[in-house]
């Protein structure tokens, strides 16, 4: 296909508390240079999404729509993401095979490896090594789907009058966008940390090479629950608490305990995690984490991580490479979604299929 025939798609990252929208357009050939075009946030009310699952669909829908018109993106379709109970990704070892093989095995194959009915779920899959291993076996990533939790997200892009060009997982959405804003030496274990309210996507990578995935129920909603239980807030004042806002009545000083100790929680989640992937790989260290999402600027999280892991963490910047007009965006927003729009701008990359 010529460069540039395919259409870029916009970017909507369907979060439990906030919509993130992107839409990019790529300047060269080999897709590493992007300028932005268009970004936005828009909230969704309370309990529309609740652990991933979408209860109110036109809520969703009617969110959507405000983001498209505020932001004044023009393309039709979109790319969305999944993640959660409903998706799986798995790392499968199988003979070595020809992908016409493999096309009529993988049914099969992946029974074996997913918790729910194959007439469930969507599968997709790729080759990720093959001629180049002596043992006659190819490594195989997976990635499976509940048919339901697809039809939701895509549902909703519908009603809101777009058409979902793309379905990917938020993980390799998360994984493309690292791909091209940070540079990789092969030998060096990153660990890829996107929070969002109700769940934090897990990535840990060797170079550009995933190896490891796990989505965790946890997120910035744990924040939230903790200071309004704590407190006796409304959510909606909670919310406003973590994100470092005031409110009438409540010090911010007395937020911290809170935060730091659902932080330390969260952390250990965090860590339990880097040990089950050092006790199942050949590999022993966790040589970098990057921290994205909607939660991850919460007051006193990067250093409590800091602290556990004995090295300084980083904080996500998805316009780090990307071409952003001054003249067109505040900088100061740019700089405030950085980290939240890292799903969004993964999902951005792609093109129509």
């Amino acid at each position: 296909m010529i460069f540039g025939k395919k259409k870029q798609l916009v970017g909507l990252d369907i979060g439990s508390t906030a919509i993130k929208l992107v839409e990019l357009k790529q300047l060269d050939k080999e897709g590493m240079r992007y300028r932005l075009v268009n970004v936005g946030v828009e909230p969704v009310p309370p309990e529309s999404i609740v652990d991933g699952a979408i209860m109110d669909s036109f809520a969703v829908a009617d969110a959507v729509r405000r983001l498209f018109e505020k932001t004044g993106a023009k393309a039709a379709k979109a790319a969305v993401a999944v993640s959660g109970n409903g998706v799986i990704i798995k790392k499968m070892l199988l003979p070595q095979m020809s992908m016409e093989e493999l096309n009529e095995s993988i049914r099969w194959e992946a029974e074996q490896y997913i918790p729910f009915e194959i007439d469930e779920v969507n599968l997709d899959y790729e080759i990720v090594s093959g001629e180049e291993r002596q043992d006659g076996q190819m490594e195989v990533i997976l990635a499976a789907a509940k048919k339901d939790v697809i039809s939701e997200y895509t549902g909703v892009v519908v009603q809101a009058g777009k058409e979902p060009g793309v379905v990917d997982v938020a993980a390799f959405a998360l994984q493309n966008t690292t791909e091209l804003n940070y540079s990789v030496a092969d030998e060096v274990t990153t660990a890829l940390i996107n929070i969002g309210a109700a769940t934090t996507n897990i990535n840990i990578m060797s170079g550009n090479r995933s190896l490891f995935w796990r989505d965790l129920s946890i997120g910035g909603n744990y924040y939230t629950n903790a200071i309004q239980k704590e407190l006796n807030l409304s959510f909606e004042d909670a919310e406003l608490l973590k994100r470092g806002g005031t409110v009438e009545g409540v010090s911010f000083e007395s937020v911290i305990p809170i935060l730091n100790s659902v932080s330390e929680d969260m952390v250990g989640e965090f860590l339990k995690t880097f040990e089950f992937f050092k006790a199942t790989s050949q590999y022993t260290n966790i040589d970098r984490i990057l921290v994205s999402g909607g939660s991850a600027l919460v007051y006193g999280l990067e250093q409590v991580i800091t602290d556990k892991v004995g090295f300084k963490v980083e904080i996500f910047n998805a316009f780090k490479s990307i071409e952003v007009n001054e003249n067109m965006f505040d900088a100061q927003f740019i700089n405030e979604i950085s980290s939240m729009a890292a799903t969004a701008v993964g999902l951005a990359m792609r093109k129509e299929m």
